[in-house]
């Protein structure tokens, strides 16, 4: 069981290959550009080595009976679904940011324990056992593991194998009996600059024509032949400024540049088998976005506490807003509850680990995708223009020698101190507008593929037949669209 010295300590170690700004970051637990990002995960080793929240953050292995980091674990039932869901939320509660390197690398891992299941099982390869013993090392060493699907995909037309840039998607350039060497670009990967390893999963559906892209794998985040380039994020800048203009937290996202990179075959977990890149993205999808609307929930309790906060500073009681609360609570159980239903509506995959249900997982990403908007957009309705509109003087300017205190002094309005009303306008900023907004539309998938999934599990011939059996309804109804 790792401490957050133990943790920081594992990501100093590693070689520099990260850049941003044109940079190289040597330290990305000291460099502005990321480490606030680090401490939003350190907080989850706060919250193992805590007893409050240890029964939380902390499990026993299915593996080696062993206590280790939840987020290392198989999810074998409906209970550990949803203790996913509870660990995402309250780490937007610690931080009210994402902190990735908690959630998806952990998801992919146990989308790979039932896929490698099934391939095992149709060619006969000991996939399944190799990721079983990194598992085991991940337990042991109390691993942080992003995971990156997204390719950078090229034309959206074409296939991967049809693109100018072979590197627009990762693929096996060369299988070699003690491993593969692969190249291509994943993007928009969140966490990377905190975790200790990174887990690829095949980015779409393929064909035999693209099964060179049908590989799936774990590598050190410093591995040789990776560049990882750390992406802009709104507010971007103010990394390097002091004061209240920058939370403590936040999150990152990276470009990963793979340049024949050797991995070897034990961290392979799938080399061409590409009639099942279908099921990584069905079973990724349907856990991933069954445990999302934890994710904006614990954003919006924050939002509600932050606009609250606002109000008292603004002058103003809280019962003026009564009703907007109200509603920015409903948005926040609403894809809180709606993911729970996917998970007890799951079933449990013949490898052990459990599959939420399709259709109700999907549903929560189209939520996930509207209701956390309208309650950033109620939470800059109560905390008013100082928010909104961003129109506030920064840290330096509050604290200048000769203008500094007549700012403070006409700032204050209620009965917060003008710093802190100061540092909660910037929260709600950052939560609202800034860097602080998770991808709510596009994280994890858009709504429009969800609702793709959605009309492909609707069973209306079903529920045509429930209608004609009540109305008495005897005849042959065929659908006019229906193809011959």
């Amino acid at each position: 069981m790792k401490t957050r010295n133990d943790y920081l300590s594992s990501l100093t170690a590693m070689k520099p290959n990260m850049y941003k700004f044109g940079e190289q970051i040597t330290n990305v637990v000291t460099h502005p550009a990321t480490k606030r990002t680090v401490e939003s995960h350190a907080r989850a080793f706060d919250a193992a080595n805590n007893p409050e929240l240890e029964e939380l953050f902390t499990t026993t292995s299915y593996l080696s009976g062993k206590k280790i980091m939840r987020f290392n674990s198989l999810m074998k039932s409906p209970e550990d679904l949803l203790n996913n869901a509870k660990l995402k939320r309250e780490m937007y509660r610690m931080t009210g940011t994402c902190a990735g390197g908690v959630c998806v690398g952990w998801n992919a891992m146990n989308v790979m324990w039932a896929v490698t299941h099934e391939i095992d099982a149709e060619y006969g390869t000991d996939y399944q056992e190799r990721l079983k013993n990194w598992i085991l090392k991940a337990e042991e060493e109390s691993l942080l593991v992003a995971a990156a699907l997204t390719d950078a995909k090229g034309d959206r037309s074409k296939k991967p194998s049809q693109q100018d840039c072979r590197n627009a998607n990762v693929h096996i350039v060369e299988k070699r009996e003690d491993g593969i060497v692969i190249s291509g670009a994943k993007v928009m990967i969140c966490g990377v600059a905190a975790s200790n390893e990174i887990f690829l999963l095949p980015g779409g559906g393929y064909k035999e024509d693209d099964a060179d892209f049908a590989v799936a794998c774990v590598v050190p985040r410093d591995i040789e032949g990776l560049t990882i380039v750390e992406t802009r994020r709104p507010s971007d800048g103010r990394e390097y400024e002091e004061g209240f203009d920058i939370l403590d937290t936040g999150i990152t996202q990276a470009y990963l540049l793979f340049d024949k990179v050797f991995v070897p075959k034990e961290r392979v977990f799938m080399a061409g088998e590409y009639k099942y890149t279908g099921k990584v993205v069905q079973y990724f999808t349907a856990n991933y976005r069954a445990c999302i609307g934890a994710c904006v929930a614990g954003q919006g309790d924050v939002m509600i506490g932050a606009a609250a906060l606002m109000a008292r500073a603004n002058g103003l009681s809280m019962k003026k807003f009564k009703d907007k609360f109200i509603d920015m609570s409903i948005n926040n159980e609403v894809t809180y509850g709606v993911g729970i239903s996917a998970m007890t509506l799951g079933k449990a995959h013949p490898s052990g680990v459990w599959i939420s249900d399709d259709l109700m997982a999907h549903t929560n990403k189209t939520l996930v995708g509207k209701l956390p908007y309208e309650t950033k957009r109620i939470c800059q309705d109560i905390g008013g223009g100082v928010v909104e509109t961003g129109c506030l003087p920064s840290a330096k300017d509050f604290e200048h020698p000769v203008y500094g205190q007549y700012i403070q002094d006409v700032f204050k309005a209620g009965n917060v101190s003008s710093i802190g009303r100061a540092k909660t306008a910037r929260l709600i900023e950052w939560l609202t507008l800034g860097a602080g907004v998770p991808g709510c539309m596009h994280g994890g998938g858009s709504p429009d593929g969800a609702r793709l999934v959605i009309n492909a599990k609707i069973p209306y011939e079903k529920y045509i037949d429930y209608a004609k059996k009540i109305a008495g309804v005897d005849e042959e109804t065929e659908d006019p669209g229906a193809k011959k």
